[in-house]
């Protein structure tokens, strides 16, 4: 129930993005608001003992990399999607996977039995099929190189300036990101009932990082996209929480967690993808859902 509530949680933060994208709102700064939500609902639904701040000794490392990478991995992304557009980037999110995936065999130990590599290798196969997505070709974005120096993407309809790192280092920089995220609140987990504290002050940190980068940046702040920001911490919140109980409740086969969220989240977002947003799908698309469906049922079936 957790992990089927954190996939639902995911995927509306995603659907919310999208209706910010929709009407021109920036979404830089619904996530800078979001963060202080998150804050405040940790101390007032999960009441974190401060007075236990100077026993973290070594959750420290895992607060202040969470507290770093949770919005240094949100510029990353903006840069890739700049860089290469949607399409790649998602591709590079999703396949974050294998990160965690291996961790689990690696560092927590979990048995690598027969039916877990076949339920492991269907999402894969399923993560593949579901990410693939065919370019929107629009001829008046077709033409590349502009006078002025501005890469135009045809498949996003987004204007990309150059950069000079590689585009590769952007989609490296999501795929390793979101996979070292995931294996931190897996050992956020397994701290028990310390870890509201660690959310606390991991929520905290990254409020202030991203708040800090935005103000750099000289941002024009707007009073709809802070707004928005509440309904964002609000899931953002309920995402986190429930991933990280899911992982508690499954605290012998975290491949399972890690899984079927991915798989999940996927397969869902393609679903609301096509019944609400209208989105074409394509049969390699509706494969991976079934093939999805199948992996978590084979890995939940251990």
């Amino acid at each position: 129930m957790y992990l089927i509530i954190a996939v639902l949680c995911s995927v509306a933060v995603s659907v919310l993005l999208k209706v910010l994208r929709q009407h021109d709102i920036d979404i830089r700064q619904t996530i800078v608001a979001g963060y202080p939500v998150a804050f405040l609902l940790t101390w007032v639904l999960l009441k974190p003992d401060l007075s236990t701040v100077s026993d973290l000794g070594e959750a420290w490392r895992i607060i202040l990399l969470l507290g770093v990478l949770l919005p240094l991995v949100f510029v990353i992304l903006g840069r890739a999607i700049e860089s290469v557009g949607i399409i790649a980037t998602d591709a590079a999110q999703r396949l974050s996977l294998i990160i965690p995936i291996v961790a689990a065999f690696v560092l927590f130990g979990e048995t690598l039995t027969q039916q877990r590599i076949m339920g492991i290798g269907l999402g894969f196969l399923a993560l593949g099929a579901l990410a693939y997505r065919r370019p929107i070709m629009d001829a008046h974005l077709a033409k590349g190189q502009t006078d002025t120096g501005i890469t135009k993407i045809t498949e996003t309809n987004t204007l990309v300036t150059s950069t000079k790192l590689p585009v590769v280092f952007w989609l490296l920089g999501v795929w390793l990101g979101y996979g070292v995220i995931d294996i931190l609140f897996k050992q956020v987990a397994k701290q028990g009932a310390a870890f509201p504290l660690t959310l606390f002050m991991s929520f905290g940190i990254a409020a202030v990082l991203l708040f800090v980068y935005l103000l750099a940046q000289k941002t024009k702040w707007s009073a709809k996209a802070l707004g928005a920001g509440v309904l964002l911490g609000i899931l953002n919140m309920a995402n986190i929480y429930t991933y990280i109980k899911a992982h508690q409740a499954l605290a012998n086969s975290p491949s399972v967690v890690f899984t079927g969220m991915n798989v999940g989240v996927i397969a869902v977002a393609t679903i609301i993808g096509v019944l609400v947003f209208k989105e074409t799908i394509s049969k390699l698309n509706m494969l991976g859902i079934a093939l999805a469906i199948i992996a978590v049922v084979v890995l939940f079936w251990t």
